[in-house]
């Protein structure tokens, strides 16, 4: 997934419907479409935005038939964490953002990041 930073609405609704699925395989549009019912999206609009999601690296796809199924490229923590990395990026002093997060965090999610930082170290 490369960092193309935030995804539009629909894109978004579109990647939770995937993401939700978990590891139950690539889906096709007419299934994304009816997951969005609720939306009302034309399955001509579902199918230009996985398209898209596609050429930005949010989605692979495959045949399916005469048909594309889709499945994501990465999961939605990998998507998130790279959000965080393109904030980062906004900024001229990232320790001192850092340092502004890790305060802004709770104490279960700070020991959380304490641990993947500890794993992190010890993986070289």
């Amino acid at each position: 997934m490369a960092g193309t930073g935030g995804l539009g609405e629909l894109e978004r609704a579109v990647m939770d419907v995937l993401w939700d699925r978990g590891d139950q395989g690539p889906v096709t549009v007419r299934a994304v479409a009816d997951a969005l019912a609720e939306r009302k999206p034309a399955y001509t609009t579902v199918m230009t935005v996985l398209d898209r999601l596609a050429k930005k690296g949010f989605v692979l796809r495959e045949r399916d038939g005469r048909a594309w199924s889709y499945r994501p490229a990465a999961g939605r923590d990998a998507y998130v964490a790279r959000l965080m990395l393109d904030a980062l990026e906004l900024t001229g002093d990232r320790e001192a953002a850092l340092a502004h997060f890790a305060r802004s965090v709770s104490n279960p999610e700070a020991e959380a990041l304490s641990q993947a930082l500890d794993r992190h170290r010890k993986s070289g």
